[in-house]
Parts: C-alpha cells; sequence; structure tokens
C-alpha cells in the first residue's frame, strides 16, 4: 500500500486514541444521566452498579475518577435526631424479632418506627412500616401530632391495603407509647397471625433498619429542603418514597430496588407453587 511503518503507526495510534476518547465521552453522559436520575443521591458505587446493567463495566474507582473530574458529589450528609417516648405504663412486648432483619418471605416481617420532621417553626411527625422481606415501604403517613390514631394505626392500615400478612406475621417497633398503647395492642390481638415485636430498652440496634432508612431519607433528601406547610413536606415524601419503593438500589438487596426484589420474591413462590 506504500505506506511506512511509522506512518501507519501513527495512523494506528491516533484511531486508537479516537475511539478511547469516544468511549470516555459516552460514559461521562451516562454518568450524569445517572447521577441526575438519582436526585443526585447516587454516589460512585450505585452508578458503578447501573452502568453495569449496561453492560458498561468500570471499577468504581474508575467512576469516582469521572465524577470528580465533572464536578459531581452525592449530596452531603448531616446529622440528625430521633426521640422515642418511651416512659409510659403500657405493656411491653418481647423482642420477637431479636435483630434477625432477614426474610425472604413478603409479609413475613415488618419494622416501623416514627421520625420528627421541621416545617417551618413547628414539627410534623412520619411514621413508616417496612417489610424485611424486600424493604419496600408498604405503609406510611405524615402528621402533624402524635396521636396513636394518626402515627401508627394510620400507617398499619395502609399496609394491610398493599400487603397480606403470612401465618408467622412479626411487627416489630421501639417502645414507643403509640406502639404500646391499648389501640394498638387490642388492634393486633384481634388477627391471630400478628406476633407484636419491641425493642430492648435503651436499644437501638434492635431496630435498625427502620432507623436506617430515616437516617437514608434524611441524609438523601429531607435535609436538602426547608418546609414550610404540610402539603409541601407530604408531597416531597410521596416523591421520594415512591423512587425508593420502585428505583433505589440497595445494597442490602444485591443492588436491586424493592420493587425488583418483590418481583423476584414472587417469581420463587409460583415456581414453587
Amino acid at each position: 500500500m506504500r505506506v511506512s511503518k511509522n506512518a501507519y503507526y501513527h495512523w494506528f495510534k491516533a484511531k486508537d486514541l479516537t475511539l478511547i476518547t469516544s468511549s470516555k465521552i459516552y460514559l461521562k453522559e451516562r454518568i450524569k444521566v445517572i447521577f441526575e436520575q438519582s436526585r443526585e443521591i447516587y454516589g460512585s458505587c450505585r452508578i458503578q452498579k447501573m452502568l453495569e446493567r449496561e453492560d458498561l463495566i468500570y471499577s468504581r474507582s474508575y467512576v469516582g475518577f469521572l465524577m470528580k473530574e465533572m464536578g459531581l458529589k452525592s449530596v452531603l450528609k448531616r446529622k440528625f435526631v430521633l426521640t422515642t417516648n418511651s416512659k409510659h405504663t403500657f405493656k411491653i412486648a418481647n423482642n420477637e424479632l431479636n435483630r434477625n432483619f432477614s426474610s425472604i418471605k413478603l409479609g413475613e416481617k415488618w419494622v416501623s418506627d416514627i421520625t420528627y420532621i421541621r416545617v417551618g417553626n413547628d414539627w410534623n411527625y412520619l411514621t413508616t412500616i417496612m417489610d424485611l422481606a424486600d424493604r419496600k415501604i408498604v405503609g406510611w403517613t405524615l402528621s402533624d401530632d402524635m396521636t396513636t390514631e394518626n402515627t401508627v394505626m394510620k400507617a398499619w392500615c395502609s399496609a394491610r391495603e398493599q400487603r397480606d400478612l403470612s401465618d408467622d406475621f412479626i411487627f416489630h417497633s421501639d417502645r414507643g407509647v403509640q406502639y404500646a398503647s391499648n389501640k394498638m395492642t387490642n388492634l393486633f390481638s384481634f388477627n391471630r397471625k400478628v406476633k407484636q415485636s419491641m425493642s430492648r430498652k435503651g436499644n437501638c440496634w434492635d431496630n435498625a433498619v427502620a432507623e436506617s432508612f430515616f437516617k437514608t431519607i434524611k441524609y438523601e433528601w429531607l435535609n436538602r429542603f426547608k418546609f414550610y406547610s404540610y402539603s409541601q413536606l407530604y408531597e416531597s415524601l410521596q416523591n421520594y418514597i415512591t423512587w425508593y419503593n420502585t428505583k433505589r438500589l440497595h445494597s442490602s438487596l444485591g443492588y436491586l430496588s424493592p420493587l425488583e426484589m418483590e418481583i423476584k420474591l414472587k417469581g420463587i413462590i409460583k415456581k414453587a407453587a
């Protein structure tokens, strides 16, 4: 072809460099899209897992390097305070869950908790119920008071509309007065499937998964905004929880979303039947 060796290798290296540059540009584009779709929440680890789903296999460190180049940084974390009113005279249930947070059966183990969220100069209260099998928030409610009716009872009714209970069902919470109240214990006593469980005194690790969700939602979402009304906060919570249940990757689920894990578990049950 009357081309010298030097000219050929110069062309070959330039072509290879063009391919590498093009590949890097495309990878950066995908990283940016995934980052924005995650509401600027995902760090290099979850972005790497999302890239793997597109058959883009790169190390976490390289993804982190590119994110740094692009000025992409996951939202900063802040501290928050959880408060539980356990100074009451109601009967305390045994710790039936005993930190066994694993489950492969939907409707077998639910954990619940209540947290405070600042709204203007006041507080609103978020109550959630999570199924440990797929880590889905199966029930939640936002209230402007701490009554049992507007916190745990409403969240429970919401959860029961979403999912059935297994025969060996455990409902776990801390020792808060809302969970120990006669209204809730009487409600549970009507259903033989329900076995109520409570954390040991002063031991937050007994309800670690429920508290971990509050840490996540506050770090990733709520601490980024100021809320001035109940309706504004409710809409924001609904937005995040819907995304959390359907899209957010969980390391505890092998980087599946709760929805993907739910579908997987239902598929296993169907095959077994």
